[in-house]
């Protein structure tokens, strides 16, 4: 399917909040990407009306919620579809099976519920007044920890930040760890050493882990770590408090397995 297509007068939907047409502008925008604070940024410097994501299974600190606070501050309506009724990265099966879990009080204003289906929801919320404005930034989103005698570690809020020259190192990321729109190419932007990523909550079809087989299949360790147990859209904290969730064959090769300290693990391999 497009990474963006139109849904209904006013809605369009995105796989990821990291790729917005201009006509995004003033849409309800639908995306399949987590309800964590660094997607509702994104939202917001993209100047939509209201949006609509994946709730990632709230997670550590209720992480994977974060956006509907940080939009609320500006005016702009927004609510999550719970991780248990629809794929997270997924907007056709947002639309067909997603169920509304929680929403702010700007879209409370124009009839939200919990429960309500994903469709309904957001033509409600095209009678949202539309709020454009400055969107405050979050901080560093990029970190490299660097070191001569051992292999790079990039951090990265979103994996939408991984530069090509990120081949051959390892790359942990605050992104959920499903397919986004279900794409195998998507898994990963460059060919790392290791990605990481956050599991989401796992979610219905275990959609919330299916990076790992896609990115088995080029050769590359990958893991996720527990919701739970890190921040959603938090590279740092991916790789200071993740606890291993799921591992794929390649990682497991390597060592990693589920409950080890993903920084405990990462560390191992920058030095091997």
């Amino acid at each position: 399917m497009p990474a963006v297509q139109p849904v209904a007068p006013g809605v369009i939907a995105a796989d990821t909040i990291t790729k917005l047409p201009p006509e995004a502008e003033g849409a309800v925008v639908v995306s399949g990407s987590h309800g964590g604070r660094y997607p509702g940024y994104l939202a917001a410097k993209g100047r939509v009306r209201a949006a609509i994501f994946n709730d990632a299974g709230g997670g550590k600190d209720g992480a994977g919620l974060g956006s509907l606070a940080y939009l609320d501050a500006l005016g702009i309506a927004a609510a999550t579809v719970a991780h248990d009724s629809a794929r997270i990265g997924d907007t056709d099966d947002m639309m067909a099976r997603g169920r509304i879990s929680a929403m702010n009080e700007a879209a409370q204003g124009v009839g939200l519920i919990v429960g309500m289906a994903c469709l309904e929801a957001a033509v409600l919320l095209t009678g949202a007044q539309h709020r454009p404005g400055a969107a405050p930034e979050l901080g560093e989103a990029r970190i490299e920890i660097a070191d001569a005698r051992s292999r790079h570690i990039v951090l990265v809020d979103s994996a939408s930040l991984v530069l090509p020259e990120d081949a051959g190192r390892i790359v942990v990321t605050g992104s959920h760890g499903g397919l986004v729109g279900g794409d195998p190419a998507a898994a990963l932007r460059t060919e790392g050493f290791a990605g990481v990523f956050n599991d989401a909550g796992i979610g219905i079809d275990a959609a919330g882990v299916g990076r790992l087989p896609a990115l088995d299949a080029r050769g590359i360790a990958a893991f996720t770590v527990s919701a739970a147990s890190a921040r959603i859209g938090e590279g740092r904290s991916t790789f200071e408090d993740g606890i291993v969730s799921r591992v794929n064959v390649t990682a497991a090769g390597l060592g990693a397995a589920e409950g080890m300290r993903a920084r405990d693990v990462l560390e191992r391999w920058a030095r091997a």
